[in-house]
């Protein structure tokens, strides 16, 4: 380890305001990427009509660019594990700012396609090597509560990115993308000033060593790959992403159903697509509860090493039940034929107090979403609880990886289970059937978590032992020195 003050490791400031702010940055650059995710497939149909192609092939891009950031960001969640991580996070920000820019000027298909590849890149940067300076930025007791504002920014980017593609790119599909290049430079000024965290100073083991000056210098090396696959809540943590996003990923055609529930009830599509993109937008804010699921995740975690675990293997598990109601209970409909989205949202909101069945499923949907968000934090601070710093970011974009391929799978399986109920002619119970059946994805999930709740302990003592160790070994091999540098100091001027 060396010392704080060496060249190579100096820090700016530290306080406990300037930590806030970077914590508050990365939070929100976690934001920004959804909303460079999410900004094009709504706008899939103006894209491909101004680039000449299909809007088959313009989805094809968004497909690709999934695959590339998740590659991406194992690269530079490996190279985050080793070397500094600010400047990382500066060149990946301006590097998909750059694509943002790119794609709103690209004038042909090939054209449209870098712009994306290479915003793809960019974006792998962000989330894994984030996660990791923000795991180093909290402490063990509050990891639950940061983590859950981190994974909900991610839900509000998404969000925000549809939301910016409807209301600037209605006109001109490019203008969303230039407004993104520009706030992307501007989150890569505001890097400049957040604190350079050091690898491992939210561990209280290593507490000792920065106190003394040194610097905890251990870093990811491909030798240590086997023996992070080989722990054994590793191996949990990164599988039960890949059933959980099945479920996740089907529930992209939540809208369907209340979009197919209009239909059912006479309403002409314009007005049903409407009603589908409100309704489940309305439904899924009970996914704002992961504090929750974070706070209560830290409170059990100081009881017992099983905490954060048990409370999200509970959470997926007792949701199912009211998904499943979510699906089915009906949801009756009073708005013009011709209603505007301003109208329906008015509806929408006001029969959550005057209609029974409204109410019941909004119930059903704060509640399904509020347990099984409880998955998001506590995976989140589990990752950084049984792997060492310089781990860290390479585990989760290891995970990050599965839970791609499992939102895939689940998107695109969900067209087959529909067919299998009727599909779109079987109408709003043909979708309902369909996203309940995805549900007993959920299940082993459940398990998977229950499972890592029982080696948790032992590989949360693992890491707490060899820091400890390797805090002692660094105090132990400078003692001699600074008490060298002690006696020095206390020598006569002269040298007698």
């Amino acid at each position: 380890m060396r010392k704080a003050g060496d060249a190579t490791s100096t820090r700016a400031g530290g306080s406990a305001v300037h930590r806030t702010y970077s914590v508050v940055v990365f939070i929100v650059l976690a934001s920004l990427d959804n909303v460079a995710i999410g900004l094009v497939p709504p706008l899939y149909r103006p894209i491909a009509a101004d680039l000449g192609v299909s809007e088959k092939v313009v989805g094809a891009v968004t497909a690709a660019s999934f695959l590339v950031t998740a590659v991406a960001a194992v690269c530079w969640a490996y190279l985050g594990d080793r070397t500094r991580r600010k400047p990382l996070l500066m060149v990946g920000t301006v590097i998909w700012s750059l694509g943002a820019a790119g794609t709103g000027l690209a004038d042909h298909y090939a054209g449209f396609l870098a712009a994306q590849l290479v915003a793809s890149v960019g974006l792998g940067a962000v989330a894994s090597v984030g996660f990791s300076v923000v795991s180093d930025l909290i402490s063990p007791r509050r990891r639950g509560l940061v983590m859950s504002f981190w994974g909900l920014s991610q839900g509000v980017g998404t969000l925000a990115g549809t939301l910016l593609a409807g209301a600037l790119g209605a006109t001109n599909w490019r203008e969303p993308f230039g407004v993104l290049a520009i706030v992307g430079v501007i989150a890569a000024t505001a890097y400049l000033f957040t604190y350079d965290t050091r690898r491992g100073q939210s561990e209280p083991a290593l507490a000792p060593v920065f106190a003394a000056g040194e610097e905890y210098d251990y870093r990811i090396s491909r030798a240590d790959l086997p023996a992070i696959l080989d722990r054994r809540t590793n191996r949990w943590l990164i599988l039960q992403g890949l059933t959980a996003q099945v479920v996740f990923g089907s529930l992209v055609w939540l809208p369907l159903l209340f979009q197919a529930r209009a239909l059912d009830a006479g309403y002409p599509e314009p007005t049903a697509i409407r009603v589908g993109a409100i309704f489940a937008t309305v439904f899924q804010l009970g996914g704002a509860l992961s504090i929750i699921g974070g706070i209560v995740g830290d409170r059990l975690q100081r009881r017992t090493p099983r905490g954060r675990a048990l409370v999200a293997a509970v959470g997926i598990l007792a949701g199912i039940p009211f998904y499943v109601g979510l699906f089915f209970v009906p949801v009756h409909l009073d708005v013009a034929a011709d209603a505007s989205t301003g109208e329906i949202l008015g509806y929408a909101v006001r029969s959550l107090f005057t209609d029974p069945t409204m109410a019941l499923a909004f119930l059903a949907a704060v509640t399904a979403l509020a347990l099984t968000s409880a998955n998001s934090p506590n995976w989140f601070s589990l990752i950084a609880d049984v792997n060492p710093p310089e781990h860290r970011g390479t585990v989760y974009s290891l995970g990050n990886l599965v839970n791609g391929v499992g939102r895939a799978v689940g998107n695109s399986m969900y067209g087959v289970v529909l067919g299998l109920f009727g599909g779109p002619a079987g109408g709003a119970h043909a979708y309902a059937s369909g996203l309940a059946a995805f549900q007993v994805f959920f299940v082993p999930t459940g398990v998977m978590y229950y499972l890592a709740s029982r080696t948790a302990p032992a590989d949360i003592a693992s890491v707490n032992e060899t820091l400890d160790a390797r805090a002692r070994s660094t105090l132990e091999s400078h003692l001699p020195q600074r008490n060298g540098d002690a006696a020095l100091a206390d020598r006569p001027v002269d040298g007698s």
